[in-house]
């Protein structure tokens, strides 16, 4: 009696039927940012990694002409895409490196959304065309040196002189900083807290690059240094006041870490069914083994439930329904079960985990930094007791 063929592996998500959640649209812009990280980024990147550099400008115009930077955005031209495209873009550019993503999410998702959201007309028209064309890089300015889950104690300071701003104060761990041509600055005013746009050649702005990172070391991260930065008097984001400006965008960012996130996650699975299909032990391979599959098959499930998650959370937005504390949850969720995946996955791989001839470990490392950029696990607990509770218990 002949033995049935077993059937042919399945790729962890496909196990969730994901992509008939998912529109043509949708799927076509997946399709073809997967390939631009398959064709540009994996060849390269265990090296800009290991030398802890990334070519930010090629990169970005690059990914200008995909149509990625500030795709969720609507004119000035920005594709105006869905925010679930939004968000499956980002989860193939984190499944290539956490940096790539970082990348386009602040560009996206906080310097240009800041200027597009509470901007002036002319700042929008000045800035955000050449910004969706990978032309002018941004960054975003707000967590300090002492101040980083309370960004209302930044010590950063701005006061009219005449008719001009003058700028004072330090900012820290600033993707894009030392590369950008704009930056969006938040600071502490008579009239509460306001954001500026600041050219970055301007007298008194510098943004030295830190170095010697174990994390996200295929990105740019800089301090911000302003003293006495003079600006004009339309320098000021005129739609907001106060901290509702900056945790807008923060918002927007921390959506497209939801997704993100199970990119990485998604790459270390795939690397380590690969990997236990192919590697011997014992005279069998090593995805034969019990404990293995056992390994695996969790690791499907909390992919593809954060996952189902990320989708539902799209549609949200989408539909103008998304709230804070869900996009909370999403954060807090799947960045966790993120890098558990990856630092399981590391075992399977065993020694070969170690190595950047795999994934696995690059993931996990900057993984670790996205556990606590954009809100650390703890605050987003908070943020989700809250809305449990009706009590505030960030003091």
């Amino acid at each position: 009696m002949a033995t049935a063929d077993p059937r042919a592996p399945q790729a962890p998500l496909t196990l969730f039927g994901i992509d008939t959640l998912l529109s043509e649209e949708d799927l076509a812009i997946r399709d073809t940012v997967r390939r631009f990280v398959e064709d540009r980024i994996r060849p390269h990147i265990p090296d800009w990694f290991s030398d802890g550099t990334i070519p930010t400008r090629d990169l970005a115009k690059e990914l200008g002409s995909l149509g990625v930077l500030g795709m969720h955005l609507d004119g000035y031209g920005c594709a105006g895409t869905t925010a679930t495209a939004y968000g499956l873009a980002c989860l193939e550019l984190e499944a290539g490196d956490s940096g790539l993503r970082s990348l386009v999410s602040v560009q996206g998702s906080l310097a240009m959304f800041a200027i597009w959201k509470h901007g002036s007309e002319e700042q929008k028209a000045e800035w955000l065309p050449r910004m969706a064309a990978g032309e002018a890089i941004g960054c975003f300015g707000l967590t300090e040196p002492d101040f980083g889950s309370n960004p209302a104690g930044m010590r950063t300071r701005a006061r009219r002189e005449g008719g001009d701003w003058v700028l004072d104060g330090t900012k820290m761990w600033i993707t894009n900083g030392s590369v950008a041509d704009i930056a969006v600055v938040w600071a502490q005013t008579d009239d509460g807290i306001r954001g500026f746009v600041v050219p970055t050649d301007t007298p008194g702005f510098s943004a030295p690059e830190i170095k010697h990172k174990l994390s996200l070391r295929a990105s740019v991260t800089s301090e911000l240094v302003l003293d006495g930065v003079r600006l004009p008097a339309d320098a000021v984001l005129p739609g907001v006041r106060g901290l509702s400006g900056p945790l807008s965008c923060l918002n927007e960012a921390r959506f497209g870490i939801v997704f993100g996130a199970l990119g990485a996650a998604r790459d270390c699975l795939e690397t380590a069914i690969s990997y236990a299909r192919d590697r011997e032990i014992f005279d069998r391979p090593l995805a034969s083994y019990q404990l293995t599959q056992a390994k695996l098959a969790n690791m499907a499930m909390e992919l593809g439930k954060g996952m189902l998650l990320a989708v539902q959370l799209g549609r949200l937005k989408d539909s103008g329904w998304l709230k804070p504390e869900q996009i909370s949850l999403g954060k807090l969720n799947n960045v966790r079960e993120a890098i558990a995946i990856a630092r399981e996955c590391r075992t399977i791989l065993a020694a070969n985990g170690i190595t950047l001839e795999y994934p696995v470990l690059r993931h996990a490392n900057n993984l670790e930094s996205v556990l606590t950029y954009e809100g650390t696990s703890e605050v987003h607990q908070l943020v989700i007791g809250q809305a449990l509770t009706g009590h505030a218990a960030f003091r």
